[in-house]
């Protein structure tokens, strides 16, 4: 099949990470994406480009010059997309905004990706990663040792990164819903939106801590430093996956009740006592060692590699989350693979070309094509939902699937979130990630259940499943057993490491997948591994998997046929880390890391004020400009060498706020480095539905998030409070034509009708 985007252009005017990573991902799918740089290059210059600009073509435009602004312009009106992330209202001065573009091509999708909305009053702010990363709490304050209280800068853009793949989303949602009525429209994905959805479970607040249950056991899901000093992250989530480790093991620690995880929530003392035992286990093997015997046995476990290490990892590369390509600047490149997949196109990204390389082939296509189509629609309003009408059965559990559904259900499919009746554990996460869909729980290892579940399979369009490789096609419901009786089904399939390869059949999660790629050894630095401020991993996998969907459902109107779509934690980690996740001759590993790091450079960093920390965004040739602000006369004959010093000193001598508002008067970016609570309840979220605080049954007033995504004729819609888990069985069934079936299978305990 060829691919889903083959017949659609993109204008990418893109510069940093979020607009040329957006463009990468519809690249990455077929699109024709013509790249416009300015005659002198990125205006950032760094290897990372190769990456984000494979598979498209270059143009360089000096777009302040009026021919090149006309060529830019007419590249606009052939376009079915146009991508671009600089501050609200730079494009429009330039006669290239949105309402100009739609008014000459109906039919384009204009995506913004700005730092702050173009409604926010922080819309001027020269918003750079660190100065988003500081206002979303990414670098929330340390709450131990002589530390404590001083925030922590991760190297990896988590907001530019979400923005990204929010953005690739919604442009496929767009596109889908464009092809029911042949009307574009406007997309803004604003970095600090898009955020949220990163900050997931984090951010999540039950008003009655009375609801609130401690997870006992901890200690069963922990980094152990190993006999060769290295580090492991272990995870026994379960009693099934703790049996298998002990038995392997060869320890016996049932007499002192280390394995009756219930007491854990009774006997806090004794989580300290497994530490203790475990910590000791763990120093009589390597870390290789224990990661091949505890694999073995089916107990997750990864060693905490660093990312050089995962470049040329045997799983990696066999798996193709990690490609090799021949570059024309860097020579052989190891990068990160294409992820989402759909499993009917196989796409190997062609090297980023040159600055400029395809400008005559481009200008030679501009004399002799037409303009983009007319659009059909009955006006700007027509449109509803992208997905109304269809329907999505998901079958996921924690948090990477179950963002996949809810994810589909903001753009209007009816989700029906199917988990099992009695689960260890619960329906885990289930307020966070299951808003907007209807719940039943149902035993699909029953006969019974299965039953069922082929009658809702009539009606399915979507079916998402995020177990480990086997587990489906066990249970007789994997794609092709779905496909047989709806060959038209798109069929979604995420797990931990990826489609083939060695370890494709283990289980996975965040953590393992943070550990294994190189997110919790760079986090952490030189001593402990540490996770990442938020399940990067699983959010951005679940809205990959959607995007993945949308791409099918594009492709399907085309064609008419179904096919099953792919996506994993590894993959996304990889493509996380894409600003420096590649190797090439030369390659220098100088990104910041460790529980120490404030910053990348001494203009781009963390300070402390006078009451707090905030973020200061600047370039080098901001200096001069730094002089004139009340109280840093002199900065520009300070040796470079000697700028954190005395921007320390200087900064510690006022507040905050009016650090930031000095800074901000003279173009130079800065914000306060919240905490997630602060981020939570800052009415502007509150106000843009970032932030939903809502009533929900059992439970009472329950904080979570909502989309970052906002679309200007079929808007992202965050859904109804998360249902109690199987209470929506009644209307399920009914629809179904099953509602007579009901009691009886409530009664075989196939179905239940209460939350676990």
């Amino acid at each position: 099949m060829a691919p889903p985007l083959q017949h659609i252009r993109v204008i990418d005017f893109g510069q940093y990470i979020a607009g040329p990573l957006a463009a990468m991902l519809l690249a990455d799918q077929g699109a024709d994406v013509i790249r416009i740089d300015p005659p002198e290059g990125p205006v950032w210059d760094t290897p990372a480009n190769r990456t984000w600009n494979r598979g498209k073509r270059s143009i360089a435009l000096n777009l302040k010059e009026p021919g090149d602004l006309e060529t830019a312009r007419r590249l606009a009106e052939r376009a079915d997309v146009v991508i671009e992330n600089f501050r609200p209202g730079v494009m429009d001065w330039l006669g290239l905004g949105p309402a100009a573009a739609l008014a000459e091509n109906p039919r384009l999708i204009y995506c913004s990706l700005p730092g702050f909305a173009s409604d926010d009053a922080r819309a001027g702010v020269a918003a750079w990663e660190g100065v988003v990363g500081a206002a979303t709490g990414t670098y929330r304050a340390r709450l131990e040792g002589d530390r404590a209280g001083r925030p922590v800068y991760t190297a990896i853009p988590i907001s530019s990164s979400y923005a990204a793949f929010l953005a690739a989303t919604s442009i496929a949602a767009a596109l889908v819903a464009r092809d029911r009525d042949g009307l574009g429209q406007r997309l803004e994905v604003p970095l600090y939106d898009a955020t949220f959805t990163a900050i997931g479970l984090v951010g999540q607040k039950v008003h009655d801590p009375s609801r609130v249950q401690r997870r006992g056991g901890l200690g069963w899901v922990r980094q152990y430093q190993c006999k060769d000093g290295r580090w492991v992250l272990f995870h026994a989530a379960n009693t099934r996956f703790i049996t298998q480790f002990v038995q392997a093991a060869g320890v016996d620690w049932a007499a002192d009740g280390l394995l009756d995880r219930r007491r854990y929530l009774e006997e806090q003392s004794l989580e300290g006592l497994l530490v203790a035992r475990m910590e000791a286990l763990f120093l009589t093997r390597t870390a290789q060692e224990w990661e091949d015997l505890v694999n073995a046995a089916g107990t997750p476990t990864a060693i905490c590699r660093d990312s050089a290490e995962w470049l040329q990892h045997p799983h990696a590369r066999a798996s193709g989350m990690v490609i090799e390509t021949d570059d024309p600047v860097l020579g052989t490149m190891l990068q990160p693979g294409v992820t989402p997949r759909l499993a009917a196109t196989s796409l190997t990204p062609a090297p980023a070309p040159l600055l400029n390389a395809d400008a005559d082939a481009i200008r030679a296509e501009l004399a002799t094509g037409s303009p983009a189509l007319p659009a059909t629609g009955r006006g700007p309003t027509s449109g509803a939902a992208p997905l109304a009408g269809l329907r999505v059965l998901d079958l996921c559990i924690i948090l990477a699937g179950p963002t996949c559904g809810r994810t589909l259900a903001e753009f209007g499919a009816d989700v029906i979130k199917i988990d099992a009746p009695a689960r260890e554990g619960g329906v885990a996460f289930h307020h966070d990630v299951n808003r907007g869909k209807r719940s039943i729980l149902l035993d699909l290892k029953t006969p019974a259940g299965i039953e069922v579940f082929w009658k809702l399979v009539e009606d399915a369009d979507v079916v998402v499943q995020n177990y480990r490789a086997g587990v489906v096609e066990k249970l007789g419901i994997g794609y092709e057993a779905v496909r047989k009786r709806k060959p038209g089904i798109i069929y979604a399939s995420l797990n931990a490491y990826g489609h083939g390869g060695p370890w494709e059949h283990r289980p996975g999660w965040e953590q393992l997948a943070q550990a294994a790629t190189g997110m919790q050894a760079r986090y952490g630095g030189e001593g402990r591994p540490v996770l990442q401020p938020f399940p990067v991993n699983d959010y951005g996998t679940g809205v990959l998997g959607a995007y993945a969907v949308l791409l099918a459902l594009h492709q399907k109107r085309a064609t008419g046929e179904g096919q099953e779509v792919r996506s994993a934690l590894a993959y996304t980690a990889c493509t996380l880390q894409s600003a420096f996740f590649a190797d090439y001759e030369g390659k220098t590993w100088d990104e910041p890391n460790g529980q120490l790091a404030l910053g990348s450079s001494s203009l781009q960093r963390l300070y402390e004020a006078a009451d707090g920390w905030f973020f200061l965004g600047a370039r080098s040739r901001d200096i001069g400009g730094l002089g004139e602000i009340a109280g840093l006369a002199g900065i520009d004959s300070v040796s470079p060498r000697k700028v954190d010093a005395f921007l320390a000193d200087r900064f510690a001598l006022a507040s905050v706020a009016e650090w930031v508002e000095r800074l901000t008067a003279e173009g130079v970016g800065a914000h306060a480095a919240l905490s997630v609570e602060e981020v939570m309840e800052d009415p502007w979220a509150v106000a843009h539905g970032l932030s939903l605080t809502r009533e929900h049954d059992g439970m009472g007033l329950l904080r979570t998030n909502g989309p970052g995504q906002r679309l200007s004729r079929t808007p992202a819609i965050p859904g109804a409070p998360a249902s109690v888990p199987g209470a929506d069985a009644h209307s399920v069934f009914s629809e179904a034509g099953l509602a007579a079936q009901l009691e009886a299978l409530v009664q075989a305990g196939v179905v239940a009708v209460e939350a676990p």
